[in-house]
């Protein structure tokens, strides 16, 4: 939703100097049961996205937080204005109209009139957002826009999430790794259950619009998953291209480039970027919970298979 990166490091520092502001007990809003950051969004614009009015050309991509979402972000970005190929002109009218969006680049970010502004971001749009299916409004689901969604192995993803927790200052921090890892088990962190989460998607793991990537094949071989999702959204790009992108959109390509693109959120968002780092962390009992939860929940299902969870998340 945004490719201007000036805007964004201001929307961020700001939002940054109000979350300091906050008592612990106010950083969070409840939202159907769910928790989401206050500084962020409100009751009101949750309620305000179900009139959010989806175009059957948009581009909308999902994840949990901390599964790759801004690096895949990077990616479709690049993808979609290579096949574009947008004239400066027409670059320079993109970013104007996404800097009057007034907000960091998620669906569910913003006050409640972010849905009206966001009519007048010119087509093709690229949509981001962290929600699952019920959450979303009516009309992704209703049109023909296409979703892609990026998954994670469960046990990186809570690592990664932990350090993100503590090192923003819009959220509260946890006392301890065993602490936030009860929290992260029993859904009680921003966004929810990562498993209700997955369990959801698994749902439409073969709808014709829905096309679910992880984050570990990405890491396996980028170009040939930049090759699939350019062939899921209609994008026509050359070999040479997606050598360009892979080359331009690594982890440690972006880190170096993550304070001129996200200024002091850039050090928070590009951690590591590895596969594995869950086992630096875990205790025996909790790689155990872990496993027992994944098999409970998403045992011998397609997406199960797709995130390979044997190969990723057996100690």
């Amino acid at each position: 939703m945004s490719r201007n990166r000036g805007r964004i490091i201001e929307i961020t520092e700001n939002l940054f100097s109000q979350g300091v502001k906050r008592p612990p007990e106010a950083m969070f809003f409840s939202y159907k049961g769910i928790l989401y950051p206050a500084s962020m969004s409100s009751p009101e614009t949750m309620e305000a996205l179900k009139s959010f009015e989806a175009r059957n050309d948009d581009v909308i991509i999902t994840g949990y937080p901390k599964t790759g979402t801004n690096w895949l972000e990077q990616m479709v970005k690049e993808l979609e204005s290579t096949d574009a190929k947008y004239t400066e002109e027409e670059m320079k009218e993109r970013i104007n109209a996404e800097k009057k969006l007034e907000t960091f680049p998620r669906l569910e970010f913003g006050d409640p009139g972010i849905y009206e502004r966001l009519k007048k971001l010119p087509s093709r749009r690229i949509i981001l957002t962290h929600l699952p299916p019920h959450l979303l409004p009516p009309s992704v689901l209703q049109s023909k826009a296409k979703i892609l969604v990026l998954v994670r192995n469960p046990k990186d993803t809570a690592v990664s999430y932990y350090h993100f927790y503590n090192d923003m200052p819009v959220m509260p921090s946890f006392a301890s790794w065993d602490e936030y890892f009860a929290a992260f088990m029993n859904g009680k962190v921003a966004w929810g259950s990562y498993f209700d989460h997955l369990v959801e998607w698994n749902k439409y793991i073969d709808h014709e619009k829905v096309m679910i990537i992880s984050y570990e094949e990405l890491k396996e071989d980028q170009v040939l998953g930049m090759k699939r999702i350019a062939a899921f959204f209609g994008f026509s790009l050359c070999e040479e291209d997606f050598l360009r992108i892979a080359k331009m959109t690594t982890f440690q390509a972006m880190k170096e480039k993550s304070k001129e693109t996200h200024g002091q959120f850039g050090d928070i968002l590009f951690r590591k970027g590895v596969v594995g780092n869950w086992r630096d962390h875990f205790s025996k009992a909790q790689n155990e919970e872990m496993d027992r939860k994944f098999e409970e929940c998403l045992g011998g299902t397609k997406l199960a298979a797709r995130m390979k969870y044997d190969v990723y998340c057996k100690a």
